[in-house]
């Protein structure tokens, strides 16, 4: 793996990095490198059905699930601060993201691919993709890369096959299992049985030796060979 000394991961919502971007970030956090699950908008509880108590109790359980699911895969968390009614233009969130990832001195950035069925996550991406693409144009090496969740699967082709170790298998797994919403609790979701059997899934279409998630390049412009 590359010498990278800050990496983030960020989703739509919370669980969304952890998904896309939890075993990268695992991998990185054992050599030494410092590692954030950064979130757009909070999960919160939907229908007419919930109160506003239940809400508000659902919303400080899911920051503390954040939480321990960063830390469970070395890193810590960020939520950006935004609900789906303050989402800012992406002009505005890519400078912040532009920002906050040269203050950062972030090396590598892991986000949503565009083909999703959900708006926050095309959002997420369009102005993360933005944010970086103007860094490179100012000479940054920082690079982009899509992972996969089953909500964004629509024209995504795996490019960089993974192989994980049973352990690392357990500590994403670990850190997934955090979120109630992960383990069937809060909607119906797939989402325990998919993301296991997608390791084996992309072990076969790789042709790898063991449990593999995939990434998709990100189209950047080269400031220098390889």
């Amino acid at each position: 793996m590359s010498q990278c000394k800050r990496v983030v991961a960020i989703g739509g919502h919370s669980l969304d990095a952890e998904l896309l971007g939890g075993p990268l970030l695992l991998k990185y956090a054992k050599e030494g490198a410092r590692v954030t699950c950064a979130n757009t908008v909070m999960g919160r509880l939907e229908g007419p059905d919930r109160t506003d108590e239940e809400k508000e109790a659902y919303l400080r359980q899911v920051a503390e699930e954040s939480a321990r699911a960063a830390a469970d895969l070395g890193g810590d968390t960020l939520w950006l601060g935004y609900d789906s009614s303050t989402m800012p233009s992406t002009e505005v969130f890519a400078k912040r993201l532009e920002d906050w990832f040269t203050e950062e001195g972030v090396d590598l950035v892991v986000t949503h691919w565009r083909g999703s069925m959900h708006p926050r996550h095309i959002a997420t991406h369009d102005a993360v993709t933005e944010a970086v693409k103007s860094m490179r144009r100012k000479g940054s090496s920082i690079r982009l890369l899509y992972g996969l969740t089953f909500e964004d699967l629509v024209g995504f082709i795996p490019q960089a096959y993974v192989v994980l170790s049973d352990e690392e298998v357990s500590q994403w797994m670990k850190a997934l299992n955090e979120y109630a919403i992960f383990r069937g609790e809060v909607n119906d979701f797939p989402y325990l049985p998919y993301y296991p059997t997608n390791l084996r899934v992309k072990q076969i279409e790789a042709g790898s030796s063991g449990p593999t998630v995939c990434y998709m390049y990100a189209s950047l412009i080269e400031n220098e060979l390889w």
